[in-house]
């Protein structure tokens, strides 16, 4: 099990385990698992999520460069994942560094240790896995001998409160850069350990479309705080690092042999990515921008993949991942295909995004032929004018017509999805959300006299880079406080369940989502003051992140409750999202004039700027007729 160690640390380790909750999170060995010759590669490589085993081991992105990065020959690429509490205090007690699952080795032995930056708050998880892996902090504080530490995922837009953490950082899809970066790394690995290698290896890295280096920048401030400029340092840094995007799905490699967990997870399941982007339009939604635009796998390529992953896992569930998996083109011909070739075996086809409409009740229809679940919707706001203003497309007929037909059809229970402190959000817009929950109970057949079950669940807006929404000013942990208990007021029925976001989590998510670099000594402070896993309500601790508010000298205010003039610098106008600035703010002056923007699938391009430079034709086949 612990191959390439010695006698004692065996045995401390396995003394370890024995003393922790969960132990399969650490010990590897899972099937489809990787295991190399670490004498007969080039480059190791550690993929480290900064959450815990069930979290990562969910993730798709981790589960395609896992494979891409394996399929070379020169490279072998292991996995690290956060320790959960305790096994970080036994680690720290016995004084064993964090380790990779498949070799076992300490994170400071790989040449590359690569964190996947899928939320703001797993950033101390990124200073713990550091720390514990026996690697300097800070790239500055690295020397010629330490790994590179590198990052990528959504949160890389804007990682400027993590720019003294990693020596580069990924923009946009993984697939090729990712090779890129390894052919850089072994073009000058002969020289590592001598002086300027380093340097010499992060101007290479910065020559890559897409890969930023963060050292290559200075920014400088106001008096007030604001961002002034941000400037490259020397021409071998490009003033804008542009996103990387591919064009065709059906070319690319699919992880067929995805590792499978040695415990349940959250995603415990086949995955089959079917397209990727949203062309909705959601003002609020920093996913529908980053990865546009729309591309699709064809639907022959997806069952090709989906009998490939199955067969080569066990697993007795395929979910067909995407954005909004309802909107791929030939979703009600592929899903139907899929359900009937499997349902022999019982295998389950799930979809993890529905609308709220009679059309996504069919979908919900077919794939619950082997297994019946309940069913999920995301209104986001509690009356049309302010879904409007969000421009999400349902209206409340959309979504009580298909209440009613799917109570009618057997479902019990119907969760809900909402936001509180939209931009534009009155106390009226609160309630509205305790009304419509209540109006989906009555279409239930036996109406209000019982029978059916709602779930209404409720987070607080977080204004996020690159959307029409990043000028907003964040509602107060004071003001989401009094919503929340404005609409527990109104939701009194007994078959209403209500659950929600912690308001603190959302005001430090809303900081650290348009921070600056200023930030980066506030997250190491509340790492040294003891903050881990600040996503999980049971360790999440806002006092501690007050004082190390406190001790640098920063105001939350100042990053997550003040309105941005349209002409402030941004802490990310250097990093392209592909998305025209423009476009984004004539998308929030439609938000507060109450306009809505359709769907440029289903009608007219709309001018973002995403497309032509792809060459790629997002128009569905019967708009396009």
């Amino acid at each position: 099990m612990i191959a390439g160690r010695d006698a004692m640390t065996i045995d401390t380790l396995s003394r370890i385990l024995r003393r922790v909750a969960k132990p399969g999170r650490y010990t590897g060995g899972e099937f489809n698992e990787v295991i190399k010759d670490p004498q007969e590669v080039w480059v190791r490589f550690v993929l480290a999520f900064p959450d815990a085993y069930e979290v990562g081991m969910s993730h798709l992105g981790s589960k395609i460069l896992y494979h891409e990065l394996n399929r070379r020959p020169d490279t072998w690429c292991e996995r690290a994942f956060a320790p959960w509490v305790d096994m970080e205090a036994e680690l720290r007690s016995t004084g064993l560094p964090l380790y990779a699952l498949e070799s076992k080795d300490a994170l400071h032995q790989f040449d590359i240790v690569g964190f996947t930056l899928q939320y703001e708050m797993t950033y101390t998880n990124i200073l713990t896995m550091l720390d514990l892996g026996r690697v300097p902090l800070l790239s500055r504080d690295r020397t010629e001998h330490d790994p590179l530490v590198i990052a990528g995922g959504p949160c890389a837009f804007n990682a400027e409160p993590l720019a003294g953490v990693f020596d580069c950082i990924a923009l946009g899809e993984g697939e090729e850069v990712i090779h890129e970066v390894i052919d850089a790394y072994v073009e000058l690995a002969g020289r590592r350990g001598r002086p300027g290698w380093r340097r010499d290896l992060l101007v290479r890295l910065a020559a890559i479309p897409g890969v930023y280096v963060p050292s290559g920048y200075t920014v400088s401030y106001h008096p007030d705080g604001r961002v002034a400029e941000i400037a490259p340092v020397g021409h071998e840094y490009p003033p804008t690092v542009s996103k990387r995007v591919l064009s065709d799905l059906d070319r690319l490699d699919y992880p067929l042999r995805p590792v499978v967990p040695a415990l349940d997870v959250v995603h415990d399941r086949g995955m089959v990515e079917v397209f990727r982007g949203c062309s909705r339009g959601c003002r609020f939604c920093q996913a529908g921008i980053i990865y546009r635009p729309v591309r699709e796998r064809s639907a022959g390529k997806v069952q090709e993949l989906s009998r490939q992953v199955l067969e080569n896992t066990g697993y007795d569930e395929l979910s067909l991942v995407s954005l909004s998996t309802a909107d791929y083109s030939g979703i009600h011909h592929l899903t139907r295909s899929l359900v009937d070739e499997w349902q022999g075996s019982r295998v389950g086809v799930s979809l993890p995004s529905l609308r709220a409409d009679a059309f996504s009740l069919g979908l919900a229809q077919q794939v619950q032929r082997v297994r019946k679940t309940g069913l999920t919707f995301a209104p986001e706001a509690g009356t049309q004018r302010l879904r409007d203003v969000i421009n999400k497309g349902v209206t409340a007929r959309d979504l009580l017509d298909t209440s009613r037909a799917a109570f009618a059809a057997g479902w019990q229970s119907i969760k809900l999805y909402f936001m509180i402190g939209l931009p534009t959000e009155t106390d009226e817009d609160v309630a509205g959300i305790a009304h419509l929950a209540r109006d989906v109970l009555g279409t239930h057949p036996h109406g209000t006299r019982g029978g059916g079950r709602v779930t209404v669940s409720v987070a607080g807006f977080v204004p996020k880079a690159h959307t029409p929404f990043q000028w907003e000013a964040q509602d107060t942990l004071e003001e989401l406080t009094r919503k929340q208990r404005l609409l527990k007021k109104e939701l009194r029925d007994r078959r209403v369940e209500y659950g929600w976001h912690e308001p603190g989590v959302s005001v430090l998510e809303g900081c650290f989502a348009r921070g600056d670099r200023r930030l980066g000594k506030v997250l190491v402070r509340a790492f040294q003051l003891g903050c881990r896993f600040d996503a999980w309500t049971e360790l999440f601790d806002l006092a501690r992140w007050e004082q190390a508010f406190a001790d640098c000298g920063l105001e939350r205010w100042f990053y997550a409750h003040r309105e941005r003039d349209r002409d402030e610098v941004f802490p990310w106008a250097h990093l392209d999202s592909g998305v025209e600035p423009e476009f984004l703010w004539q998308e929030r002056q439609r938000a507060y004039a109450g306009e809505t923007t359709p769907d440029c699938r289903r009608s007219a391009c709309h001018g973002c700027g995403t497309c032509p430079n792809l060459g790629v034709d997002v128009l569905l086949q019967e708009v396009r007729a």
